[in-house]
């Protein structure tokens, strides 16, 4: 019985090839820290349209990297608007950190054919 959920899991696991492709759809989320503000969104909106139809799984990474990418840029700007109140001066640096931490553990999983998902995500494309 344990040879078989072996095999099933197995046989379900994403090929190497998209797990590097969704892997990169996590870590191209960090293209704000080249492109400021709307850098990630744009390095994960266009592997996920580039590969989605092509592998399930990363479609399946590349829609959660762009929700997530999408509710970090909305948290940014609440963040960096908040400096004004002085609010900011923390929030803002917890954005940025979270984002970070957040898209190395999803990359990381990604890149072992796991699931992840996001903890503080809109779901804006589902």
């Amino acid at each position: 019985m344990v040879e078989t959920e072996t095999q099933i899991s197995e046989e379900n696991k994403p090929s190497k090839d998209a797990c590097t492709w969704a892997m990169l759809s996590h870590i191209l989320g960090l293209g704000w820290l080249i492109v400021p503000a709307i850098g990630g969104v744009i390095g994960s909106l266009i592997i996920w349209q580039i590969k989605k139809d092509q592998h399930p799984f990363v479609d399946r990474h590349g829609k959660e990297s762009l929700n997530f990418q999408i509710s970090m840029l909305i948290y940014g700007i609440v963040a960096g608007l908040s400096i004004l109140m002085c609010i900011g001066v923390v929030l803002l640096p917890a954005v940025v950190i979270a984002d970070v931490v957040f898209v190395l553990i999803a990359a990381i999983k990604a890149g072992q054919g796991e699931e992840y998902r996001y903890p503080i995500t809109i779901r804006f494309v589902s």
